[in-house]
């Protein structure tokens, strides 16, 4: 018998990548999105005919009980989240609400209505924060530096808590930054490459940034999804730092970008203070050695590889 999944928040960069990737392999799957007035469905539309789509919520927790009770789902991946970083500071009750309480709300469903289930929670990078040890790994210092991230360390140990307390399968994958042609227009790497290439097309001028020195484990976004995978078959649940071991900053991101398309970063991108975070988080570097040694998962895509993709996709 086919194996069912169930991914909340499929219509993102990783959900979509996932579902292609567990589709591959053989899975009924399921994903939620949220109720919308415009068409959120971009990055899945090619997937329409092979995924089964139900509006949910992570603050919505007597729906999220109905639906796990009806799908009775194999493995559960909580993808969900209010992701943006620099957007948490604005609206940090919602940040709160949905990706720290939402896990919550996820793995109470699960426990309730279907505990045989595999659960996994979508931890961040961003978690580590100002820890200055570097590289992190799975025994490192959580310090949050946003309402984002602090956030997410909930969700993270509210998962290790429900393992213990109720013997769930829940694993935590600590993904350091992936990205990806699918990225989100209001990130810095797509604000990059699409940057990029509306300055080729004559179409701008200028891109405005923040913090040109911040300094990201850059990864690529399919590879990650193979490790959220892995995580789930693996023989006993566990917490996992899936990363490349590699740090750019955010200004050499932009020079290899420019330099693809034979052009001087530096007269074309302006910072503005207003783009800068509260807390700002100078430098991400993770360490996935337990993730190489237990799944047999290492990235197959490094940074100018990346770049180029993200590059040729926006031209």
């Amino acid at each position: 018998m086919n194996k069912t999944a169930l991914i909340i928040g499929v219509n993102g960069q990783d959900g979509s990548y996932l579902a292609e990737h567990l589709l591959s392999h053989g899975y009924v799957v399921h994903g939620t999105v949220r109720r919308s007035s415009t068409s959120n469905l971009g990055r899945i539309q090619h997937l329409l005919d092979s995924v089964q789509l139900h509006y949910g919520d992570l603050t919505d927790s007597a729906g999220l009980v109905r639906l796990v009770k009806d799908i009775q789902p194999h493995e559960v991946y909580n993808l969900g989240a209010m992701s943006d970083v620099r957007a948490s500071f604005d609206i940090p009750h919602y940040a709160g609400a949905s990706t720290g309480l939402g896990a919550l709300n996820v793995l109470e469903a699960v426990r309730l209505a279907c505990p045989q289930a595999r659960y996994y929670q979508a931890g961040s990078s961003e978690m580590f924060g100002t820890n200055p040890d570097v590289p992190t790994n799975e025994q490192s210092r959580f310090e949050p530096a946003s309402p984002y991230a602090a956030a997410k360390v909930y969700a993270h140990h509210i998962t290790e808590n429900y393992r213990e307390a109720y013997d769930l399968f829940a694993v935590n994958g600590i993904l350091f930054n992936h990205e990806s042609e699918r990225r989100g227009v209001e990130f810095v790497t797509r604000k990059i490459t699409r940057g990029v290439a509306d300055i080729v097309a004559g179409k701008a001028s200028k891109i405005t940034l923040g913090n040109l020195k911040a300094k990201r484990d850059w990864g690529y976004a399919p590879d990650y999804v193979v490790a959220m995978h892995l995580m789930m078959q693996a023989d006993e649940p566990s917490t996992f730092v899936v990363a490349t071991g590699e740090t750019h900053s955010v200004e050499e991101f932009l020079e290899r970008s420019f330099d693809l398309v034979g052009l001087d970063w530096r007269k074309y991108v302006d910072t503005d203070a207003d783009l800068m975070r509260p807390t700002e988080v100078p430098l991400l570097l993770g360490d996935a050695s337990k993730a190489k040694r237990v799944l047999g998962w290492e990235p197959t895509v490094r940074f100018d590889e990346l770049v180029e993709i993200m590059i040729k996709s926006d031209a």
